[in-house]
């Protein structure tokens, strides 16, 4: 589970319950069944004309990966490469078929495996640098959907206030129902822009920041394969695969200590 996710979530609901308590409100005056039936509904039917069918299918999934996802280990896909360098220089690249069953990477054993196979660099790169032009355009497919449910909120507000407004003016005879009429009305703009701000763009949002930390991640491995396959020495990999990490990171690996490098799945 991802705290940040769902504790900015419960934060700013919370921060809305707790100002409307506090100016003397009830719950049960944000409460409009039809309000909210006409933002979720309108929003999702026009965010479903926007996107082809196939895209769409990926919506559940993805609000999943925002809640759920894990932050990807860089530390521990560099430990796995170089300990993969180190059993190359010592028995030979073939070798390296063995140990592709034990890495849970798919992206990391498509490039060992290229290299295995004898493919030329430059197409190494090629190849491994499509992979992630492609996955960044699923990624970013996916949080636009969620940016789209976000603008398209707030508008679904404003029709549903003028439609609570027309339905008020046109019963004018009652000027005593006029007040609480009005305020059911303006719930739908609430709903709205309510939804997209603390929903549908952070949500996007986070998609973004995951898809630039796997990313990242893949890039390291990319250039962790093209140095194995060019023979360069366990210390210089861990030295140029080092830069992707953030300085926290960097401080955290321990100088001048010998580190495991043995390839098992407690390492991927």
């Amino acid at each position: 589970m991802d705290l940040s996710t769902l504790g900015g979530l419960l934060l700013a609901v919370g921060a809305l319950v707790g100002s409307l308590l506090m100016d003397g409100g009830e719950l049960k005056s944000l409460w409009s069944a039809s309000a909210l039936t006409l933002i979720i509904g309108g929003t999702v039917g026009a965010t479903a004309v926007s996107f082809p069918l196939e895209d769409l299918r990926q919506l559940p999934r993805l609000l999943i990966k925002s809640f759920t996802g894990a932050r990807e280990d860089a530390m521990a896909s560099i430990d796995t490469i170089v300990s993969l360098v180190e059993k190359a220089r010592r028995e030979g690249l073939l070798t390296l078929q063995n140990e592709t069953p034990k890495l849970n990477d798919p992206f990391m054993i498509r490039g060992i495996e290229l290299v295995v196979d004898g493919t030329d660099p430059q197409a190494v790169r090629s190849i491994l640098e499509t992979d992630i032009a492609f996955m960044e355009k699923r990624h970013r497919s996916g949080a636009s959907i969620l940016e789209t449910a976000g603008g398209f909120a707030p508008t679904m507000g404003i029709i549903g206030t003028v439609m609570g407004l027309v339905h008020v003016l046109g019963n004018l005879s009652e000027p005593d129902k006029m007040g609480p009429a009005i305020a059911v009305a303006f719930l739908a703009t609430f709903y709205g822009i309510f939804t997209a701000n603390v929903f549908w763009l952070p949500l996007a949002n986070k998609l973004k920041a995951r898809s630039a930390d796997e990313i990242l991640l893949r890039e390291l491995v990319l250039e962790g394969v093209l140095s194995l396959q060019a023979g360069e020495s366990p210390r210089i990999v861990r030295e140029k695969l080092e830069v992707f990490l953030s300085p926290k990171q960097k401080k955290a690996v321990p100088r001048g200590e010998p580190q495991s490098t043995t390839v098992s799945e407690d390492n991927v």
